[in-house]
């Protein structure tokens, strides 16, 4: 069984992405990483030059940026990645640059992609998520938040990126996966406030133009991260791979997890999630197989 990782990344120092922790934590359970660096402000591409040079693959590009809608430009570029994946491999391992696995993981992943290899009917293995707001001690727990999504698709180069880069589909089609017991930790939303402040105003342009652009770069400026619905206190480990990022935290925020900002529907809704293990109306981008 050969494994392949991919990525994308562009201005990670610029904008405090952990690339380095992220790519380091799928290197045990893949045999090449292809990583597609796109042209930066800052020095990225020698930053990802000296993770693991043996075992790592970089793909040089250049952003369209003028492919806003929905993000597009970030969907394009993973299939650059992806596509530079040789034929022989198996299985295809997608991490972005905020997100991590966690070591813990790693024999259920290994024994599903070795159990669901040669089984046609699966296209995808699909994970948890913590998404992990402020610092590293709180997790954001309300709906706006994805619970799953896929993060490993067999090597069939009719699977496309879809919308943003979050998840995948085949052929237009939403991918059949099987669920596994592994957790994406997705640090996106930790970093500096001011560094988080320019990166939502700057990443606004992948999205939007005009006059949209502007309201929503304007409104980037009075962003606090005490202004979330809720969250919860992470009460378990961190990926190894994360020690040193984590004890450099250097900034604090104000964040009370006992207070909910929900509005009646959303209080509702919450409710009866946690009282039944259901979300409903959940957007799921792909079909589970029993």
């Amino acid at each position: 069984m050969k494994i392949a990782g991919f990525t994308i990344v562009r201005n990670a120092i610029k904008y405090g992405y952990p690339v380095v922790e992220s790519i380091k934590s799928i290197l045990p359970l893949c045999d090449k990483v292809y990583v597609a660096v796109g042209s930066s402000e800052d020095a990225t591409l020698e930053l990802v030059r000296s993770i693991a040079p043996e075992k790592i693959e970089i793909i040089e590009t250049v952003w369209d940026d003028s492919l806003r809608e929905g993000g597009r430009v970030l969907a394009v570029e993973t299939d650059k990645a992806f596509d530079a994946i040789p034929k022989d491999y198996d299985w295809c391992i997608y991490i972005q640059a905020d997100e991590v696995l966690h070591e813990k993981d790693f024999p259920a992943l290994r024994a599903a992609m070795q159990s669901y290899k040669d089984a046609t009917e699966v296209e995808g293995l699909l994970f948890k998520y913590l998404h992990f707001w402020g610092t590293y001690d709180y997790v954001g727990v309300s709906r706006n938040w994805y619970r799953q999504e896929i993060r490993i698709v067999k090597n069939n180069k009719n699977i496309r990126s879809y919308r943003d880069a979050q998840g995948f589909r085949l052929d237009g089609r939403k991918l059949k996966v099987k669920k596994v017991e592994a957790t994406v930790y997705h640090y996106g939303w930790v970093r500096p406030p001011e560094m988080i402040k320019r990166k939502i105003s700057d990443f606004n342009a992948l999205w939007h133009s005009g006059e949209e652009l502007k309201r929503k770069q304007e409104e980037s400026q009075s962003f606090d991260y005490s202004e979330i619905n809720a969250v919860k206190v992470f009460e378990g480990t961190h990926p190894a791979v994360m020690q040193n990022f984590i004890s450099s935290l250097d900034w604090h925020v104000d964040i009370d997890p006992s207070i909910s900002k929900f509005s009646f529907k959303e209080k509702l809704l919450f409710a009866f999630e946690r009282a039944f293990n259901y979300r409903l109306f959940e957007y799921k981008n792909y079909k589970v197989l029993k």
